[in-house]
């Protein structure tokens, strides 16, 4: 079968294209005509049967306007702060940007992004594609290998129907490519697919061929097929075995080194003169490597899109990220905010030091930390103090488990704010987020689709 070459428009993109935001933040649009009800927990049960636009527009407040506990709240301002901040900071780097979508799958955040420069947003599987290009996504960066014949064949059609879709994903062995030519085939692919080896982080790491020679073999086998073209190369530096900054920094090194050689070889042959030839990587722990590792990357034949795909940091959070977050690093280049807030009440206290709230494993994250007691709202005038002397020791399905010091004064009906760790699990334990400012006053609300 005889593929059609694919238009540079089609590529990883020019230097100068950016992706249409103003299209996503139409189809978005589309999701404040959503109804209220049952489906979205800790909403105010009297808001049901009007649009999420329509309550939005009342700017109810977050604890005297009709929410039940457990609430998830992201931080209005906070969320502000880190797109700015990260928009600032890949600029000043000279990187492109495809922030993580499966961090929040939410189409609000995407345009968000968009509109903070965003070069497009990064997927982990079809199924995240299918969110992606439901909400006008145009460029989308799949970090991984997809072998599903069922998925290719929708890709293939999409890619047909859109000359404006810009897609990229993962190879890392003869046999996926093997396997992703047999698909498209049998799905009549009229345009290549195109993608990116990826060099694994290491013996034991994650996915990835192992070796430059393995990187290669799989360049060759996508040579030798007509439904993929190679664009670059890329990989994942968050998964380096022992990492510390000069593990991640070899790492990086070996990364830019095959995307010389490759180019050195005339493996991006079937690239346009003005097409650019992809380099990503960059997760949300190590982004300040990535950005001084990129800084010193050879003239390629072709422009170099230096991608990176760091997304936790648009919530950030109070446990794992916090700690891990390159600006600690790098002070100067500026500080990610928190955003998430869980509030619970206190529904028992059996003893002076021991209390539960209604919140549980279904509503905070608890893959990586426990949440963080960090503000007690009081139940009988509305007085917000420090959590102190409040921890959080355990979760069950619907309780979280707490304990008190002496003095700490909690009681039944107090609200607990909690601090959450690990984004990409609280995002997917709520369809319908709220988004408040510092006075409590809900702003907006952020759809998401798991």
């Amino acid at each position: 079968m005889a593929v059609e070459q694919q238009p540079a428009d089609r590529s990883a993109g020019q230097a100068t294209d950016r992706p249409r935001a103003g299209a996503v933040a139409d189809a978005v649009a589309a999701l404040a005509d959503e109804r209220v009800d049952h489906r979205f927990k800790g909403l105010p049960p009297d808001a049901a049967g009007l649009t999420v636009g329509a309550l939005a527009a009342e700017r109810r407040n977050l604890f005297t306007g009709g929410f039940t506990t457990p609430v998830l709240a992201l931080s209005a301002e906070s969320v502000e702060a880190n797109l700015a901040l990260l928009e600032a900071y890949t600029e000043r780097h000279g990187l492109a940007f495809a922030p993580h979508g499966k961090t929040s799958m939410s189409p609000e955040l995407f345009a968000r992004q968009l509109e903070h420069g965003a070069w497009g947003i990064t997927a982990a599987v079809p199924h995240q594609v299918r969110v992606y290009r439901a909400y006008g996504i145009r460029r989308i960066f799949l970090a991984n290998e997809v072998v599903d014949p069922v998925a290719l064949g929708w890709l293939a059609a999409e890619l047909a129907a859109d000359p404006d879709f810009t897609f990229v994903c993962y190879v890392d062995s003869a046999r996926g490519v093997e396997l992703m030519d047999e698909a498209l085939r049998a799905a009549g692919a009229t345009h290549p697919v195109d993608v990116v080896v990826e060099l694994g982080a290491g013996q034991g790491a994650r996915t990835g061929a192992r070796t430059e020679a393995d990187c290669a073999a799989v360049a060759d086998a996508v040579a030798a097929v007509p439904t993929l073209r190679l664009v670059g190369v890329a990989g994942y530096e968050g998964e380096v075995p022992d990492a510390s900054p000069e593990r991640v920094r070899e790492w990086l090194g070996r990364l830019v080194a095959l995307a010389a050689g490759f180019d050195a070889a005339g493996r991006f042959g079937d690239l346009a003169a003005d097409e650019e030839i992809v380099l990503s990587a960059g997760g949300s722990a190590w982004f300040d490597t990535v950005a001084e590792v990129f800084a010193d990357v050879p003239e390629l034949s072709r422009p170099a899109c230096k991608l990176l795909r760091s997304g936790a940091y648009v919530s950030h959070d109070d446990g794992h990220y916090r700690h891990l977050t390159p600006f600690n690093r790098v002070p100067d280049e500026g500080a990610l905010r928190p955003a998430f807030r869980l509030w619970a009440q206190v529904v028992s206290r059996p003893s002076p030091d021991q209390a539960f709230v209604n919140a549980g494993k279904r509503d905070a994250a608890h893959d990586l930390d426990l949440p963080e007691a960090q503000v007690i709202r009081s139940a009988r005038d509305g007085s917000v103090r420090p959590a102190t002397g409040v921890t959080v020791t355990g979760l069950s399905d619907q309780h979280g488990w707490l304990r008190t010091d002496a003095g700490t004064g909690l009681e039944v009906g107090d609200w607990i704010g909690m601090g959450l760790s690990h984004p990409c699990t609280s995002f997917d334990k709520w369809q319908l987020i709220p988004l408040a400012e510092a006075d409590g006053t809900v702003t907006g609300y952020l759809r998401t689709f798991f």
